[in-house]
């Protein structure tokens, strides 16, 4: 995400026209989801003149490929966005020169994923790097000069990324299989450690019609951490300073503590290699996150929560001084988390998502006095880009996926939508319609929920119920689209939806994401208790006596605590990659400060904190019929406790399937995999709920 300067006149941000379309014949399918295309990535060039976004399409067989689309945001015509990169080539994480006419990706067409430009007004990609190594992140310098770049290698090899690549051919050679640890991680999310970490890069671009790079020299090899973090970090834990002399990345520097620490700290690092890395953050033994420098370089903006070990605490909004070290602050009393920052052009503004009240929305913090306005909400923001007054964004909701939108940043405007919605591609699926419905829960503090209906709605008629329980269990089920627990897929098979944000769940405040903390079992069951009571009361068309629930991770957890502590709930459950029992997992799951942080404390010190909600202890009650679903590669709550829980129900002689995939992790991601999983899932449904 960046900003630059650029003038998009307000008239031309109407929205465009809405075409008429047939009525729908059908619900949404899996299908439907795992073939849709899909965008991100919105990029506005230095004039403000276009728009480019990153495109996903399916092939037949549900195999995705990525192009780079650009968009004239001058012409009033309905004309299709038009397909910037080659046909054929599979592209990821595009970016823009300082000027807009440069676009840089990466592309795996040589054979290795390297960085590729090429001009905005159209032509022919030009290679960039031929490193022994494949890029995984980048971010090239202001000056367009030089690369800064992430590859997982092995620190010891220093500035040679040929000798990760001759180590690994060694291993593979070896006939012994064997692999000796001596500390943890010995495994993260969906992989063994083998060594490697993820080590920032910096090597010159080459000019002209010179040959593509081919050295590079490692800046971060000396501090023994990822950077960016695994699994999940990207180019936003590091930044290039405006004049290109120094780079800031976070990095949680590894040790024996590294799986029970959420200490990263922002490091300036010197892309020439001659001074060694400076901890900008060390004050603040909790998480430091995402910074972006000023435009004269003299302030360094970032995110940091405050409470060492606890990973969904609050993400401030922070300005440090780079001459003196202060920080502050910026806004302390928005009672919401940073998701990430931009800074304005004229460095006034730092534009932010964050979670609130069910959805995720955009908002502008001004800097000096911490007043927070939100831009655009109903549904939730993605990645987005400002251009003077311009701002793009993707945003989705509970009826449609992400699409690429813009508007004014500085106004009230229309949004203008740049790509089609859900209902636009699939013009013969009908959507259920939602509504955000309060009761008093826990504490009579109110909660929130959703309600979504069945496509085929009747007026006067009763349908059954999946009853949907987030995962996190610092998360949220809102008005937002999802690939994996998706509401819609259920209101397709005649089902309504509930869903309940109970306490714990984030965008309500912090001190209601704090509330479930070694409370797993009974806050948030009597949120979902009254959810469900106040929903049927509110909703006539809910069949109260013909509901399965239905949750995931945390969710899954919930799931086995109903069977024991709410036993005559629902018809059936559906519980995928579920706690079984909370003491073996805070032995055995990967990234220890989770369950340290929720149940107060290592096991050995604390075991009444994980016995005190432990779904273990009350098997003797279970006898609802059950679906478990279970991947090989989830190293978070590994596939014990998806089997202890099958092994329980057959023992037990209760209803109950296993669904086990051996090539999937916490989460079901491969197309076909996805298929089958709602395949699995509806029959189960059917069977037990009928339609």
């Amino acid at each position: 995400m960046t900003l630059r300067y650029a003038l998009l006149p307000l008239c031309l941000l109407a929205a465009l026209p809405t075409i008429a379309t047939a009525a729908p014949t059908r619900g949404l399918q899996v299908e439907d989801l795992v073939s849709i295309t899909r965008v991100s990535a919105p990029l506005l060039t230095a004039d403000g003149r276009h728009v480019l976004f990153l495109q996903r399409s399916a092939d037949a067989d549900y195999k995705g490929s990525s192009a780079v689309f650009i968009r004239n945001l001058l012409t009033r015509d309905l004309r299709e966005p038009e397909q910037l990169t080659p046909e054929g080539w599979n592209v990821s994480a595009p970016s823009l020169s300082a000027d807009g006419a440069t676009l840089y990706f990466l592309s795996a067409q040589s054979g290795s994923n390297q960085l590729y430009a090429m001009p905005v007004a159209g032509g022919t990609p030009r290679q960039l790097t031929a490193f022994a190594r494949g890029i995984d992140t980048y971010k090239v310098a202001p000056a367009g000069d030089r690369v800064l770049f992430s590859a997982d290698v092995y620190q010891d090899c220093g500035s040679d990324l040929a000798c990760t690549t001759a180590r690994l051919d060694a291993k593979k050679a070896d006939k012994a299989s064997g692999v000796l640890f001596d500390g943890v991680f010995v495994r993260h999310w969906d992989s063994w450690a083998d060594g490697r970490r993820n080590t920032l890069f910096v090597a010159p671009l080459p000019s002209g019609d010179a040959a593509p790079v081919a050295g590079a020299s490692a800046i971060s090899a000396t501090l023994a951490g990822d950077a960016p973090s695994k699994p999940f970090g990207g180019s936003e834990d590091y930044s290039w300073s405006p004049d290109g002399k120094s780079i800031v990345a976070a990095v949680r520097v590894a040790g024996a503590g590294e799986p029970w620490s959420t200490n990263f700290d922002l490091y300036r690092l010197d892309p020439a290699g001659r001074s060694a890395p400076v901890n900008l953050t060390a004050a603040n033994p909790a998480w430091d996150a995402g910074p972006v420098f000023s435009a004269d370089g003299k302030t360094l903006y970032y995110r940091a929560m405050t409470r060492p070990g606890f990973e969904a605490d609050r993400f401030g909004l922070m300005a440090m001084d780079l001459r003196s070290g202060k920080t502050r602050q910026i806004a302390p009393d928005w009672d919401r988390s940073a998701d990430g920052i931009v800074l304005s052009d004229d460095g006034k503004t730092l534009y932010t998502a964050a979670q609130d009240t069910g959805e995720h929305p955009l908002f502008a913090v001004d800097i000096a006095s911490g007043q927070v306005n939100k831009l655009v909400g109903q549904g939730s923001i993605g990645s987005f880009d400002v251009a003077g007054d311009t701002l793009a964004f993707t945003r989705n909701t509970l009826h449609s996926n992400d699409q690429v939108l813009v508007t004014n940043a500085s106004a009230a405007a229309p949004l203008r939508a740049i790509t089609p919605s859900a209902a636009q591609q699939l013009p013969e699926v009908g959507f259920g319609a939602f509504e955000q419905f309060s009761f008093a829960g826990w504490n009579n503090q109110t909660v929130h929920g959703y309600v979504v209906k069945p496509w085929n709605f009747e007026e006067g008629k009763q349908y059954p119920v999946a009853f949907l329980i987030h995962g996190g269990p610092q998360g949220s089920f809102g008005n937002a689209w999802s690939q994996r627990w998706n509401p819609q897929t259920y209101a397709a098979q005649g089902y309504a939806v509930v869903m309940i944000d109970f306490h714990g769940s984030t965008g309500y405040g912090q001190a209601f994401t704090d509330a479930i903390s070694q409370h797993w079992g009974d806050r948030p069951l009597e949120d979902l208790k009254k959810g469900w009571a106040a929903a049927q009361e509110k909703y006539a068309f809910l069949d109260g006596d013909n509901a399965c629930a239905l949750g995931a991770s945390y969710g899954g957890y919930m799931i086995n605590w109903i069977a024991g502590n709410w036993n005559d709930g629902f018809k059936c459950l559906v519980n995928h990659n579920g706690v079984f029992d909370t003491r073996s997992m805070g032995a055995v799951t990967e990234e220890l400060w989770f369950t340290e942080w929720e149940f107060g404390g290592p096991l050995y010190s604390k075991p009444e904190g994980y016995e005190a909600f432990n779904p273990a202890r009350h098997i003797d009650k279970w006898q609802t019929p059950m679906l478990v679903v279970a991947g090989q590669n989830d190293f978070r709550v590994p596939l014990d406790q998806s089997l202890s829980t099958f092994h329980t129900l057959q023992r037990k002689g209760i209803e109950s399937q296993l669904l086990y995939f051996p090539d999937e992790n916490h989460w079901v991601l491969k197309p076909h995999n996805s298929i089958q999983w709602h395949n699995t899932v509806n029959a189960w449904l059917k069977r037990h709920l009928g339609q």
